[in-house]
């Protein structure tokens, strides 16, 4: 420093002290300067005043001289004591030589210009407020400084400016929170608990209002939640605590909507806390936003469906996932199946996407501002009705359930929601059948029962909605495999009230008037399909998945398509072994008790049409073929079909089937029939059809079997002569007169010639093992 320069009105004597290498010095140097400038004050002369702080300003604090700065620091503190009340007049150029210091390379003179700053704000109070960002951007890199002296006295300078800010009702938090947005991405320790500190002092202010600027900071937060210091998390959890008390009393006022993407973010993070914090948020804006939350599902949906299957080491997580699951789900209602028009476009167009709020994670290393939390969309209670974005929802839902890696409880999560969505949004959700019936006919093989339950339910409602009927029912591959409109076409009530469809469940309808539309066929056939492709699915799952469906659709309507369409099967032994499942259904399951009770008398038009589609199948297994007669009480075509049996090709398998059938006719099933054993004059046919069966059984368990009820017939007589049996009364048991049994008998043998032919055929590949038993 030049010693000839003039510093007046500075004395020599003060610029030599402030230049001293000795605090003691200088400190009688700033004594000096506070009797000056309260001379200066008195006598209201501003002009010295500015002239001294410029002076030491200038010429000491940004001096290059390191005990020059201390000088000029300690003379600009004793300049704002002197000026008391007034120093709020000179602040700007008080703090600026200040702030300047806090960057300095010497930890001394970083500890000096804080001991200054505490000064000055302690003199000035509410006055600094207008200054606030400056010193709160120094104080922030002071917080993270590595000398414990500096980052004490900053303590120190933090508390007293925090006492004033909570003092003052003129804070402006406006100007403030951009700098907050922009550190709050700090990844220092220091910073972070400085910041977390400084909001946490923010919130508990009555007269600022934090709340509004949430959005802005919220990513942040749940970033500095992640921290590996334990203090740092438990100050970030209790300011995250405080914002959802302040959302739970004021959810008016809160803008759900731009927070949240910012929440299904975290919802999907790896670190527990974070993910369970934000998981908890999601469940209170649900339940508190209501509606407004509908245009997020798709992300919602994204974060939480995993989480479901999380085990215990998670439970808490996985809880709060559900109830978000549930109270989304409750919030899709039929309103949002209502039909698109111009209005409701429009409004769509002025509603946030999920896109609209997403938060990039980027700058944060650097303190770099992230500006895609800038928000400019309507609050909440401005905002045009919601719109449910059903395409993004089904894609998620359709992603979910395609991945074979998913847990359990999140497959069946999905299936419900799908099911929930089919019953809410029928007409809107068909438009996404095409896509999604391939992924839940694939879902059929899912190693969960409760899985594959779910899924035949959305798949039946998908075959039997009214919103999915078209004009021409049929399956898509070609008309020769198309259902006669007369016996499954959609009743003219249900098409008539497509606008507002009922629920299926209620819809209580006859065989004769079955629910039916045009994806039921097709599910039918891929169903078919899949047990022929897949035949451990058909063996292990089979009859589980037909016994549902019969509970969920009409059972006639899955018979009768499912005969209609192996009627026209090309493999015809997975026809037989179909046809064999079908029949084992049809005879022993409880669900298809009304059906059975349909077929036993064949007393309408519907249940002999009935009769004479599955008979056209069943002809695939002869056996299964006798046993449906049984069924139906039709004993003198089952007599004429076991006379034709003779010229078939009786196997082993052939025999077991007999035997099965032997078993069948002891079974509670067919009581009727063995009490009509009595009744010898009006059953002759049954009689001799089960000895037919008798004789064509070698001397096994089944044959003593059948041997010994037929042992307990009360009347010897069994064989009558012809003329007798010519006058034997009409309503004895023997075939129906309203169908044609010798078309039926024909068609019979068409069908085992066919089969016959295919047997041969493999023998002589030489891929088939004759297994015909010689009797």
């Amino acid at each position: 420093m030049n010693p000839e320069k003039d510093f007046a009105p500075l004395t020599p004597n003060i610029v030599r002290a402030l230049n001293d290498k000795l605090y003691e010095k200088r400190k009688v140097a700033a004594l000096e300067i506070e009797k000056l400038v309260r001379d200066f004050v008195a006598q209201n002369n501003t002009m010295q005043i500015k002239h001294v702080i410029q002076t030491l300003s200038q010429e000491f604090a940004l001096s290059q001289h390191p005990h020059s700065r201390k000088g000029g620091l300690i003379g600009l503190a004793a300049c704002s004591i002197a000026l008391g009340k007034d120093s709020g007049l000179y602040l700007k150029e008080l703090i600026e030589p200040v702030l300047t210091c806090f960057n300095d390379a010497d930890s001394r003179l970083r500890y000096y210009a804080c001991e200054a700053l505490y000064n000055i704000v302690k003199v000035a109070r509410g006055a600094v407020l207008p200054h606030f960002n400056v010193l709160f951007d120094g104080l922030s890199k002071l917080a993270a400084d590595p000398d414990p002296n500096v980052k004490s006295g900053s303590e120190l300078l933090d508390r007293l400016l925090k006492d004033i800010v909570t003092e003052s009702n003129k804070f402006d938090l406006v100007g403030f929170i951009p700098l907050l947005r922009e550190r709050i991405y700090s990844n220092n320790q220091y910073a972070r608990q400085f910041i977390i500190s400084w909001i946490l002092v923010l919130v508990s202010v009555p007269d600022i209002n934090l709340l509004d600027y949430l959005p802005e900071i919220l990513d942040g937060l749940f970033q500095i939640l992640g921290d590996n210091g334990k203090e740092i998390r438990k100050m970030c959890e209790v300011v995250l605590g405080e914002f959802l008390k302040e959302i739970k009393k004021n959810p008016s006022s809160v803008k759900f909507a731009e927070m949240a993407n910012i929440l299904v973010i975290h919802c999907q993070t790896t670190d527990d806390l974070i993910q369970l914090t934000a998981m908890c948020w999601m469940r209170e804006f649900i339940q508190l936003a209501g509606r407004v939350m509908l245009p997020y599902s798709s992300g919602i949906l994204t974060a939480v469906l995993p989480c479901l299957a999380y085990d215990d080491r998670k439970k808490s997580i996985k809880e709060v996932a559900n109830v978000c699951n549930q109270s989304l789900m409750k919030l899709v209602t039929t309103e949002d199946d209502e039909p698109d028009d111009p209005k409701s476009t429009a409004q769509r167009q002025t509603e946030p996407t999920p896109e609209d709020s997403l938060p990039k994670q980027e700058g944060t290393a650097s303190g770099e501002s992230n500006s895609s939390l800038h928000f400019n969309l309507a609050h909440s209670t401005d905002r045009a009705p919601v719109t449910l974005h059903l395409d993004g929802i089904v894609q998620v839902l359709n992603c979910h359930l395609s991945d074979t890696a998913i847990g359990m409880m999140t497959r069946i999560a999905v299936l419900k929601w799908l099911y929930h969505l089919y019953i809410k949004t029928p007409r809107k959700m068909f438009r996404h059948t095409d896509s999604l019936f391939p992924i839940l006919l694939q879902t059929l093989s899912d190693e969960s029962d409760e899985v594959v339950l779910k899924d035949l339910e959305v798949l039946a409602e998908i075959a039997s909605s009214p919103a999915g009927q078209t004009d021409d029912p049929g399956a898509p591959d070609g008309p020769d495999l198309r259902v006669s409109h007369s016996e499954l076409q959609v009743p003219t009530s249900s098409r008539t009230n497509l606008l507002n469809p009922p629920s299926t469940k209620g819809l209580e309808c006859s065989p004769s008037t079955p629910t039916m539309n045009s994806y039921f066929y097709k599910f039918m056939i891929n169903l078919l399909q899949r047990f022929s492709s897949e035949r451990k699915l058909l063996e292990v799952r089979g009859s589980f998945i037909i016994r549902s469906l019969c509970l969920l659709l009409n059972a006639e309507n899955i018979f009768h398509s499912m005969a209609d369409i192996l009627l026209r099967e090309e493999d015809l032994k997975f026809a037989s072994t179909m046809v064999h499942t079908l029949n084992t259904i049809l005879l022993t399951s409880t669900e298809l008790f009304q059906l059975r009770n349909q077929l036993k008398d064949l007393k309408t038009l519907e249940s002999q049409n009935l009769f004479c589609c599955l008979y056209r199948s069943w002809c695939h297994n002869p056996v299964t073929t006798v046993s449906l007669c049984f069924l139906t009480q039709n004993y003198r075509h089952a007599y004429d079909l076991i006379q034709k049996f003779g010229d078939l090709e009786v196997t082993v398998d052939f025999l077991t089937e007999v035997d099965k059938l032997v078993q069948l006719i002891e079974c509670p099933i067919f009581t009727y029939l063995r009490l009509q054993l009595l009744d010898v004059k009006n059953n002759p046919y049954l009689i001799k059809a089960l000895y037919g069966l008798l004789m064509l059984l070698p001397q096994s368990s089944a044959f003593q079997l059948l041997s010994h009820r037929l042992q307990c017939v009360p009347n010897p007589e069994l064989l009558q002569t012809e003329d007798s049996l010519k006058a034997a009364p009409k309503s004895q048991k023997g075939d129906s007169p309203s169908i044609d049994y010798a078309e039926l008998l024909q068609h019979f043998e068409k069908v085992q010639n066919q089969h016959l032919e295919v047997r041969h055929q493999r023998s002589g590949r030489g891929d088939h093992l004759d297994r015909r038993v010689i009797l």
